[in-house]
């Protein structure tokens, strides 16, 4: 019951979201505004001839590349900050600074070393990925019940076995939550990247429909964005759900 409940609750939110957005194109709060239907009809036609596929073809590579190399490297130097404090004292300042930093501002020396290729837009996805992913996996480490690692200890257990055997499977709950934020992070540095780097992908469609005042293509094509970002998160929260749906309750005791 709960269930329908709550897709009874989402779909009347859309209702008022998208009902708004058609009334505020119709009134029209700006010229610049499409409605919602004009938007969704823009939609249909970058899908029927392929130009949305193409688009996301050239936005998807830096994005999974660069989300790729930020899962695995960020959860090891994660690994690292949660389990040495020098590595922490080292290199979370690093991370901390990577997370605040304007990422604007640092775009054209990023243009300026690697160039206006695939190099520059991955580094900008590893520096909006990296910090969220490398953040959370310290802290879940670092936070790991000291009781059932000091039971590990107690028999006899290895350094090995109670990073692999009791603190990455403690953490994982968390390390898979930062990593769902590190994609989320990672569509947005991907997009920003095709924006003020070079104008390819979907980055393409928003920047030449705005040039040609096509506004309901401009809008599908961020629309576009935030659906396909809606749908991997909420993917992949359903994975983090069904392999860590007793992890809430595992460390109750504690």
């Amino acid at each position: 019951m709960m269930r329908y409940r709550s897709y009874l609750l989402t779909f009347l939110s859309a209702c008022i979201v998208f009902g708004s957005w058609e009334i505020a194109g119709r009134i029209p709060v700006s010229y610049a505004f499409p409605t919602f239907l004009e938007t969704i009809a823009a939609f249909w036609t970058l899908l029927k001839n392929g130009t949305m596929f193409v688009a996301y073809f050239e936005t998807l590579k830096p994005l999974v590349v660069g989300v790729l190399i930020s899962s695995f490297v960020g959860v090891g130097i994660g690994l690292a900050i949660g389990l040495s404090r020098m590595s922490d004292w080292l290199l979370s300042p690093i991370f901390v600074v990577m997370q605040t930093a304007p990422l604007a501002a640092l775009i054209p020396l990023l243009v300026m070393i690697y160039g206006i290729g695939l190099t520059s837009k991955v580094a900008v996805v590893i520096i909006m990925a990296m910090p969220v992913i490398v953040l959370n996996t310290g802290g879940a480490v670092r936070n790991t019940p000291v009781s059932i690692v000091e039971m590990a200890q107690s028999f006899l257990g290895t350094r090995r076995d109670v990073i692999f055997k009791i603190i990455l499977p403690a953490a994982s709950p968390i390390i898979f939550a930062g990593l769902r934020l590190g994609v989320s992070a990672g569509f947005i540095g991907a997009i920003l990247a095709e924006l003020k780097i070079t104008p390819t992908g979907v980055g393409d469609i928003i920047t030449y429909s705005r040039s040609i005042a096509d506004y309901p293509s401009m809008y599908a094509a961020i629309m576009s964005i935030i659906l396909l970002a809606v749908i991997f998160l909420n993917v992949l929260e359903r994975i983090e759900n069904f392999l860590f749906k007793g992890a809430k309750h595992v460390y109750a005791s504690d």
